[in-house]
C-alpha cells in the first residue's frame, strides 16, 4: 500500500517556525501535484498548500506571506515551511499527492494521504 510520511511537527510558541517534510518510497513527486492539508479540533479539514510541476505553487489566504511550500528532487520530498506561526495554525497536517487541485476535498480516495502530523502554537 503507498504510504505518504509526514516529519517535523511539533510545538512552538507564537511567532516560531517549523518545516514539515512528506517522503513516499513508492512513487517520485516529480511531476506530480502534491499538496499539505489541515485540520484543527472542531473544525473542517482544509487546504493549505499546492505545487505543480515542482515550481508552481498555490497557498491558501491564511497562509500566504508565511508558508512556503517546496519540492526536493533529489531527496523525494515535499516540504512546508511555516515561518510567524500563530495559534490558529494549530491542527494535524496531511501529505498528500499525486493529482492535487484547489477543489482536491480532503482524504479524496483517488489521491493518496500521510496519516497526519501534529502542529501546535501556543500563544
Amino acid at each position: 500500500e503507498v504510504q505518504l510520511v509526514e516529519s517535523g511537527g511539533g510545538s512552538v510558541q507564537t511567532g516560531g517556525s517549523l518545516r514539515l517534510s512528506c517522503t513516499t518510497s513508492r512513487f517520485t513527486f516529480d511531476g506530480s501535484e502534491s499538496g499539505w492539508y489541515r485540520q484543527a479540533p472542531g473544525a473542517e479539514c482544509e487546504l493549505v498548500a499546492i505545487i505543480s510541476g515542482g515550481r508552481e505553487t498555490y497557498y491558501a489566504d491564511a497562509v500566504k506571506g508565511r508558508f512556503t511550500i517546496s519540492q526536493d528532487n533529489a531527496e523525494n520530498t515535499v516540504n512546508l515551511q511555516m515561518n510567524n506561526l500563530k495559534p490558529e495554525d494549530t491542527a494535524v497536517y496531511y501529505c498528500a499527492a499525486p493529482r492535487i487541485e484547489p477543489d482536491t476535498p480532503c482524504k479524496d480516495p483517488l489521491n493518496y494521504w500521510g496519516q497526519g502530523i501534529q502542529v501546535t502554537v501556543s500563544s
